[in-house]
């Protein structure tokens, strides 16, 4: 049973499903599903976008060929009921299909917006846990910090690093690459206010 908002059907007494993301208004927002319940996540801001096209062009430059490095929005759904959209994603090549990426990436990247903290720290990494994505890194713009995550022989994300300001973060994970907090926003400190 759905109700129908504007133009909108909104899904009552069941889980949301890929299906209703098809449905969505193309407003700004980003719309993801975790085991059936809707995330809705407003347009970022520039620092966030800034964030995330410096990782992009760290992790691009040193990708390997057999890989593909993406920024959101590309769909990760592994179900018919989840649908993340990490910032950034590293996956295999043979993983990827035209319009998705079906299976979990070798390494999913978000960023930390106002509106966002909550939802990376907990749903978002719980759900990257369950796919079984190997590393998971969240990235804090305001007060440059990076942490990484690594799945155990468990299948537990274990902290692997936490790397602030100036400090290096070098890891071989999912292969090699070196990035600085502080010099992921570092043009943005150059520019005048006014």
């Amino acid at each position: 049973m759905t109700a129908e908002t504007s133009s909108v059907q909104i899904a009552h007494g069941r889980p949301f499903t890929v299906d209703d993301l098809e449905g969505m208004p193309d407003d700004g927002n980003r719309y993801e599903l975790i085991d059936g319940t809707l995330i809705v996540s407003p347009a970022p801001g520039l620092g966030h976008q800034t964030v995330v096209g410096e990782v992009y062009v760290a992790l691009r430059a040193a990708c390997p060929q057999s890989m593909h490095t993406l920024v959101a929005p590309f769909a990760v759904r592994p179900s018919h009921i989840t649908e993340l959209q990490p910032d950034v994603l590293v996956g295999r090549k043979e993983d990827f299909t035209k319009k998705l990426l079906p299976v979990a990436p070798v390494l999913a990247v978000e960023v930390f917006s106002p509106s966002s903290v909550l939802n990376d720290l907990n749903y978002k990494k719980a759900a990257y846990q369950r796919l079984g994505v190997p590393n998971y890194w969240v990235i804090d713009p305001v007060d440059p910090t990076l942490t990484a995550f690594e799945l155990d022989d468990a299948g537990v994300y274990r902290k692997a690093a936490e790397v602030k300001g100036s400090d290096v973060f070098e890891t071989q994970r999912p292969f090699p690459v070196r990035i600085i907090p502080a010099d992921l926003l570092s043009w943005l400190a150059e520019e005048d206010p006014e």
